[in-house]
């Protein structure tokens, strides 16, 4: 067995950097060519199925990637209690596989609107088996970073190129399906290949299922909140307004989904750390990477959120085409979730769970399940993709504020010393920096670089200047790092 990864927080931190590097990379580069060749038809037709399967991986999957992530990092260290857990989290996991398929097979097969497409249905259902399979909340509870990173990068790849040569005109959307679960198929089906690598593959016996039930439903209980008011937009969209309605909201949302992944990028290595941390009564520790995860989503989420703000237009027309114009307003009045979904990611997931307080993420995320609803329900019909927009940001700031109110008696360890003001003050001047170039008659690629250039440099000196301690730590780190390679290579 490997054992698990002890590297500091910060080599963690760079291999998802990287990792969330791809998940960037590849869907900026395959997006735009997708979305001309598919049109908002095909794309919407993609991103509905996908929503569709989404519920039903959700059942699969019930609360286990978060729950096996938490359960793996306490017993990491011996190996005999962590073969027998993911042994027992795995054959829950495979039973609610089984019983997801059936509900699936029956949803495609009597109702009419997806029977129209069950081809695509069908093709882009693997997922939902191999999610099972792959036991990625191992990889993570252990913290396998490098080959988490390594891995998922390789079969990116692969996907990229299936793409491009694969996609030639408008009907091959079902093709474009497959490939969009390609990477992951093929993730999951390694992660399989080495899980003897990790744990005993033999079974151990003396399971204990019942141990793991309550959290793992109170965990369901998150996703199922989680999974409506993320996914519920694109499927009332695609049944309320069209699959066109839908691609273009799926423009904004593509755009969105990948600079969360950026904002909670530091979150997702620390929920492992800060589990174990928690579990051995280190409480300095964890409090420590909270607030410092905490100084990340501010500084992060804030800028990216105004940036892409002034440049949607730009950003919209180089992504998807000017056949997507309509995504341009959702997509600005949805970027505000960024800064939301950062802070609530550290409030939820990197400090109730390890607290053991996961009803409390879940009564959050229910009322803004709930919140989400009634928005969409109100405003879709009416205003669709803006409609869809306003209800995500709805429930993201319910979500953020119910959390807060929890840890209230803890915030001034989360927020104490905070230097908020320092991060609007750079925000705000970077903005002002930017506008200019927002109003120029430079064409789309040319305005969204020298933009990028000019408000990013400026929110980075601006923080420099004003001493933002998160900020001269990673410049200091970085300088550090640098004059050792130069001393290396004289």
């Amino acid at each position: 067995m490997k054992k698990a990864d002890n590297r500091s927080v910060t080599y963690n931190f760079i291999m998802n950097v990287i990792l969330t590097g791809s998940n960037i990379l590849f869907p900026l580069l395959t997006y735009p060519y997708a979305s001309r060749i598919l049109k908002p038809y095909g794309m919407g037709m993609v991103s509905f199925a996908n929503a569709i399967i989404t519920y039903f991986t959700m059942f699969a999957q019930l609360g286990i990637p978060t729950y096996g992530i938490r359960v793996c990092a306490k017993v990491r260290d011996d190996r005999e209690k962590l073969s027998r857990t993911v042994q027992e989290v795995l054959i829950i996991n495979m039973i609610t596989c089984f019983l997801s398929y059936a509900a699936f097979f029956a949803a495609i097969f009597f109702t009419p609107r997806l029977r129209q497409e069950k081809t695509l249905f069908l093709v882009m259902g693997i997922l939902i088996f191999f999610n099972t399979l792959g036991v990625e909340w191992l990889y993570k509870g252990l913290e396998q970073y490098t080959y988490i990173t390594v891995r998922s990068i390789i079969f990116k790849f692969v996907a990229f190129v299936c793409i491009f040569v694969f996609i030639h005109n408008s009907d091959d959307y079902v093709a474009y399906g497959f490939f969009t679960v390609l990477a992951l198929v093929g993730s999951n089906a390694m992660n399989f290949i080495n899980l003897h690598k990790m744990i005993s593959v033999r079974p151990v016996g003396g399971y204990h299922f019942r141990q793991h039930l309550k959290p793992i439903f109170v965990f369901f209980g998150m996703s199922v909140a989680t999974t409506i008011y993320t996914n519920m937009d694109s499927v009332m969209l695609g049944f309320i307004k069209g699959a066109d309605e839908n691609g273009c909201y799926d423009a904004a949302v593509k755009i969105k989904n990948i600079l969360v992944s950026v904002v909670t990028s530091l979150g997702t290595v620390l929920l492992p750390r800060v589990s174990y941390h928690w579990e051995k009564g280190n409480r300095k520790e964890f409090w420590n990477l909270a607030k410092k995860a905490a100084a990340f989503e501010i500084i992060a989420g804030g800028s990216l959120a105004m940036f892409f703000i002034i440049f949607a237009k730009p950003t919209i027309y180089l992504v998807s085409g000017k056949l997507f114009e309509r995504a341009i307003l959702p997509m600005e009045i949805i970027m505000p979730t960024l800064f939301l979904i950062g802070l609530s990611n550290i409030t939820g997931i990197q400090i109730l769970i390890p607290m053991g307080k996961e009803k409390y993420v879940l009564y959050s995320e229910i009322a803004g399940a709930v919140i989400n609803l009634v928005v969409n329900a109100i405003l879709i019909p009416r205003l669709g993709a803006s409609g869809a927009a306003i209800g995500t940001v709805s429930a993201e700031l319910v979500v953020l504020i119910y959390q807060m109110c929890i840890l209230k008696k803890d915030l001034g360890k989360l927020f104490g010393g905070a230097e908020i003001w320092k991060s609007i003050t750079a925000v705000c001047l970077a903005s002002a920096a930017s506008m200019a170039i927002r109003r120029s008659s430079l064409s789309t690629f040319p305005m969204l670089l020298a933009g990028g250039i000019i408000f990013f440099l400026v929110y980075g000196i601006v923080l420099l200047v004003l001493k933002e301690s998160l900020v001269c730590e990673y410049w200091n780190t970085g300088k550090t790092y640098m004059n050792k390679f130069l001393k290396k290579r004289h």
